[in-house]
């Protein structure tokens, strides 16, 4: 008689481990942030209607972004890219600008979420013309590798801040 009550206290006792772990664990409806971490929302994203996601839209590095490896060749090669193709002789703007995104199976990059701030790291507006021609820089597929996950190409979740100094592009992170 114990052992029977032992056994079912036992399964009842996975089973809601299991329902919590799996079901509740995850359930974000009364939570303050309702997304994963690196999340972008497509609705208000830029370029949003470039592409499509693959990999019935799994999303990788989404904690850190894909850092270093996702420049195409280097971050060096980057930084020769953007000298041929931005000069901000005509901007005088002074701040960073961050941009978030995600880069499909294909090397291409859409679903910009964009962040401008000043030097003091307080949002500010930059110069939209600036903003745009950084944007269609690094909205170029030609930056950017396919990494693969499990030896398929995915899609990944990328970050790039540039530190902007009177409109020239002094420090790019990662």
């Amino acid at each position: 008689m114990y052992s029977l009550l032992g056994i079912v206290l036992i399964i009842g006792g996975l089973a809601g481990y299991f329902y919590f772990k799996f079901k509740k664990d995850f359930d974000t409806t009364d939570q303050p942030y309702k997304n994963y971490i690196g999340y972008i929302d497509q609705e208000k994203a830029l370029l949003n209607d470039v592409y499509t996601l693959c990999n019935d839209g799994k999303i990788y590095r989404t904690y850190n972004g894909a850092g270093l490896d996702a420049y195409k060749n280097n971050k060096r090669q980057f930084r020769i890219n953007l000298a041929n193709n931005y000069s901000g002789d005509s901007f005088t703007d002074s701040g960073y600008l961050n941009f978030r995104f995600l880069v499909n199976c294909d090397g291409n990059p859409g679903w910009f979420d964009v962040v401008q701030m000043n030097l003091d790291l307080e949002e500010k507006e930059l110069n939209s013309e600036m903003v745009d021609s950084l944007l269609t820089f690094t909205a170029m597929p030609e930056n950017w590798n396919t990494l693969e996950f499990r030896e398929d190409p995915g899609n990944y979740y990328m970050y790039i801040s540039y530190r902007i100094e009177n409109g020239k592009v002094v420090e790019i992170i990662p």
